[in-house]
C-alpha cells in the first residue's frame, strides 16, 4: 500500500508542504499550472536549511484579506486548470480554516490570520501535488507547534495561534511544542495536514521508504533545519486482507474510584496516545463491586501510560501483558458531504476495509454531536444521516 508520511518535526506551513511534495516527486508542471491559475508565476528553487537540501516555494502573491465566498469564487474560476479531486480538497481546506476562525472570532467578514492570496496558492499547490503522487493514504507524525507569543491582527496571541488550535481540535493530528520558540505551524499548514491525514501515525505498522522530500520555510536558523519531511512508503500487505502489529495491554482493578473519575481517566488515556481504553464491571474480593481498567497502547509508550494510570486512578500496581499480537483492518478517515434540514456540511467518517473492500463506516461522534446541538435534533439522527451518505458514496465508487 502506497502511503505518504509527513514528519513536521520543525512545524508546517503551506509553502513547506508543497515544497516537500515536489521534492518527493510530485508533478511539477501540473502543480505550477494549478498555482498559476490563482496567482502570478510562482517560484520554485532548491535551497539548503541547516545543511539539508530542500525545495522552497514562493507564491509571489500579495497579502490580501478576502472572504470565504471570494476564495471559493477564485477556486471555481480556476477549475479548468486544477484537477477536480485537488480542487474539491482545496475547498475543504478553506472550509476548515473558515470554521476555525468562526470558532475563534465568531461571525467574520474576512479571514484574519491567513493572507488569502498566498494561502490560496499554497493550498492549491499542496492539494495538486498530493493528488499527483497517487497515494492510497496519508499519515502525519506529531506536528511541532512552537511556543511563546506572536502578533496578529487582534494583537498579541499565544502560540500555537487560536485558529491553529481550533483546526487541531477537529482533526486526527497530534501536536507537540517542539524545540523552538515562535510559531512553527500556521493555520494553513494545520488545515492542509488535517485534510490530508487518513491514517493514525501509530497505526502504520512496518513500511519501506521509497522516496523522501523536504520542503523549506523562509527562515534559515543556523542550527535548526526549518523544513518539513515527507516520505513515500510501501506498507506490507498481509494474508487475509488484515494488517498486524503488537501492542501492550495494561490493566488494574479499582473499587474506590467514582464513575466521573473513571470517565475522565479514560479520556486522559486516549489523549495520551492509547489505542483503546475501557472500564469493565467486576466483583472483587469480599464481594465488593469494582472495575477492571484496561488500556491498549504501543510497547514503547507503555511505561509512561502506566504512570498516567497510577496518577489518574490512585492505584498502586499496573499489570502489563507485553507484545500482544493483534490483527487490524485497514482504516482511513475521509470527509463526506451531508445535507440535514437544508444545511450542507462536510463530516468526518471512518472507513474500515479488508482487501480494499469497505465493510464498515462509522461517523465521528464529536462533530456529529456538535451539529446535532446546532440543529436541535437527536445526535443519533445526525449519525444515521452521515453514515447513510458515506455508504451511498461507497456504492457510487
Amino acid at each position: 500500500m502506497r502511503i505518504l508520511v509527513f514528519d513536521p518535526f520543525h512545524g508546517a506551513a503551506g509553502d513547506m508542504i508543497t515544497g516537500s511534495l515536489l521534492h518527493c516527486g510530485a508533478d511539477k508542471e501540473l502543480v505550477m499550472r494549478s498555482m498559476r491559475s490563482v496567482v502570478t508565476e510562482p517560484g520554485i528553487a532548491e535551497v539548503t536549511r541547516a545543511g539539508i537540501r530542500a525545495v522552497k516555494v514562493d507564491t509571489h502573491a500579495p497579502h490580501a484579506r478576502r472572504t470565504l465566498e471570494e476564495v471559493m469564487t477564485r477556486l471555481d474560476s480556476a477549475a479548468g486548470d486544477i484537477p477536480a479531486p485537488a480542487l474539491a480538497m482545496a475547498r475543504r481546506v478553506f472550509a476548515r480554516i473558515n470554521a476555525a476562525e468562526e470558532h475563534v472570532h465568531g461571525d467574520h467578514v474576512h479571514f484574519h490570520e491567513v493572507g488569502a492570496d498566498d494561502a490560496l496558492a499554497d493550498v492549491v499547490g499542496a492539494c495538486t501535488a498530493l493528488f499527483s503522487l497517487r497515494a492510497e493514504g496519508v499519515a502525519v507524525f506529531p506536528v511541532a507547534l512552537g511556543r511563546g507569543t506572536a502578533k496578529g491582527s487582534h494583537g498579541v496571541f499565544p502560540i500555537p495561534a487560536p485558529a491553529t488550535v481550533a483546526i487541531l481540535k477537529d482533526s486526527m493530528l497530534a501536536g507537540v511544542a517542539g524545540d523552538d520558540t515562535g510559531e512553527l505551524c500556521t493555520p494553513t499548514g494545520a488545515a492542509l495536514l488535517a485534510e490530508f491525514a487518513t491514517i493514525r501515525y501509530d497505526d502504520l505498522g512496518p513500511y519501506t521508504v521509497q522516496a523522501v522530500g523536504y520542503g523549506a520555510g523562509t527562515r534559515d536558523p543556523p542550527h535548526t533545519p526549518n523544513v518539513i519531511r515527507v516520505m513515500v512508503v510501501d506498507t506490507a500487505e498481509t494474508m487475509g486482507g488484515l494488517g498486524e502489529d503488537c501492542v501492550d495491554v495494561l490493566e488494574t482493578n479499582v473499587d474506590d474510584v467514582s464513575g466521573e473519575v473513571i470517565a475522565g481517566a479514560l479520556a486522559r488515556f486516549m489523549d495520551a496516545g492509547a489505542r483503546d481504553a475501557s472500564a469493565i464491571p467486576i466483583i472483587m474480593k469480599k464481594g465488593r463491586p469494582g472495575f477492571l481498567i484496561r488500556v491498549i497502547c504501543s510497547g514503547d509508550g507503555s511505561m509512561g501510560m502506566a504512570a498516567i494510570m497510577a496518577r489518574e486512578l490512585g492505584t498502586l500496581g499496573i499489570r502489563c501483558t507485553p507484545a500482544v499480537h493483534r490483527f487490524i483492518a485497514k482504516r482511513k478517515i475521509d470527509q463526506v458531504e451531508v445535507v440535514i434540514a437544508g444545511q450542507r456540511r462536510s463530516m468526518p467518517v471512518k472507513y474500515g476495509m479488508i482487501d480494499e473492500e469497505v465493510y464498515l463506516v462509522k461517523a465521528e461522534f464529536d462533530p456529529a454531536r456538535d451539529w446535532a446541538v446546532e440543529l436541535g435534533i437527536p445526535v443519533r439522527n445526525v449519525l444515521r444521516a452521515v453514515e447513510e451518505a458515506a455508504w451511498n458514496r461507497v456504492k457510487d465508487r
